[in-house]
C-alpha cells in the first residue's frame, strides 16, 4: 500500500472508532434513567438478566472494537489476540440475543414446554455450528489474521481476511434459516392471536403486535449484520469495509437492548392493581375497562 492508501485506510478507521464511541455512549445516556426505572428498582427476572448481558456486554464489545485498529496502538500480536476475542465476543453477544426471542416466543406460546424444547434444540445446534465457524474461520492464522502498517507517522493494526467470502456465505445459511423459523413461529402467533380477538370481537393486544414487531425487526437486523459479516472477506475497498465494520459493532448493541426495554417501556406502569408474570418482566397494567381485562391472559 502506498503512504496515501495507509492514511486513506487509517483516517476511516478513526473516523469510524469515533462513531461508534459516539454511537454507543449516546443511546446508553439516552435510555439510563428507564434502565433505570424498568431494571434497577424492581426485582430481576429471567428477562431483566437477559437484558443486562446484551446491554452491557455489548458496550464492552462495542468500546473494544473502537479502540482496535488504528486510535490506539496496539502491538500485533496482541491486535491479533483482541480480533479473535471479538469475533468470540459477537458469537455469544449473538447467542443472547437469540435467547431473548426465544424467551419471548415461549411467553407467547403461552408458556408451551414443546415449544421451548424444540427452539432449544434448534439453538443448541446453532451455537454448535457457530463454534465450529468461529474455530475455522477466526481461530486459524491462514485464515483470519492481522497485519500491522508501519509508517513514519503511525503504526496501526488492520484485518486481513484470508480465504474468501464462500465459506462465510455457507456459514450464514443455518443462522438466517433459524431466524426465518423464529419470526414465523412469531407472526403465526398474531395471526392466532388477531383471529381469536376478531371472533370475540375485540381489538388485539397492543403487546403481542409489540413483540411480533420487535421479531421482525431482529430478523432483519441480523440478516444485514450476517451480509455484511459475509462481505467483509471479500476485497472490498476500505471505505466499504470501515462503513461495513461501523453497522456490525454498534447496530446490534444498540437496537437488541433497546427492543426489550421498548416493550417494558410501552406497558410499565407505577400504580398497578394486577401483574401479570407470564413474560417474567418488570410488568404491570392499570386495571382497564370492561372487556379489555380479559388482555392480560396475552402478558
Amino acid at each position: 500500500m502506498s503512504d496515501e492508501e495507509v492514511a486513506y485506510a487509517l483516517r476511516w478507521n478513526n473516523n469510524i472508532s469515533i462513531m461508534i464511541f459516539g454511537l454507543v455512549s449516546y443511546e446508553y445516556i439516552l435510555h439510563f434513567e428507564k434502565e433505570v426505572k424498568f431494571v434497577w428498582t424492581r426485582q430481576w427476572s429471567m428477562m431483566t438478566c437477559l437484558y443486562l448481558a446484551v446491554r452491557y456486554f455489548g458496550i464492552f464489545l462495542a468500546m473494544l472494537c473502537a479502540c482496535w485498529g488504528g486510535i490506539t496502538y496496539i502491538p500485533e500480536q496482541s491486535c491479533y489476540a483482541l480480533a479473535v476475542l471479538l469475533e468470540w465476543g459477537f458469537s455469544i453477544y449473538f447467542w443472547l440475543a437469540e435467547a431473548v426471542l426465544i424467551w419471548r416466543l415461549y411467553a407467547l406460546y403461552n408458556q408451551s414446554k414443546s415449544i421451548l424444547y424444540v427452539l432449544i434444540g434448534l439453538f443448541l445446534l446453532i451455537i454448535a455450528l457457530s463454534i465450529g465457524i468461529d474455530i475455522f474461520l477466526y481461530s486459524r492464522p491462514e485464515a483470519f489474521s492481522v497485519k500491522e502498517i508501519v509508517t513514519p507517522n503511525v503504526n496501526y493494526c488492520t484485518s486481513s481476511f484470508n480465504i474468501g467470502p464462500m465459506p462465510a456465505v455457507y456459514a450464514s445459511i443455518p443462522v438466517v434459516c433459524f431466524d426465518i423459523f423464529l419470526v414465523v413461529l412469531a407472526v403465526l402467533a398474531l395471526v392466532r392471536h388477531l383471529r381469536e380477538r376478531r371472533e370475540v370481537q375485540m381489538k388485539p393486544n397492543t403487546y403481542v403486535v409489540l413483540i411480533v414487531r420487535c421479531h421482525i425487526v431482529y430478523f432483519f437486523l441480523n440478516l444485514t449484520n450476517q451480509v455484511l459479516m459475509a462481505v467483509l472477506w471479500a476485497n472490498i475497498p476500505p471505505a466499504v469495509m470501515s462503513l461495513s465494520e461501523g453497522f456490525i459493532n454498534t447496530a446490534p448493541f444498540i437496537i437488541a437492548p433497546r427492543l426489550i426495554i421498548s416493550i417494558w417501556d410501552t406497558h410499565a406502569d407505577d400504580e398497578c392493581v394486577h401483574v401479570s408474570t407470564a413474560f417474567e418482566d418488570c410488568i404491570c397494567w392499570t386495571f382497564p375497562s370492561m372487556p379489555e381485562q380479559y388482555e392480560m391472559d396475552y402478558a
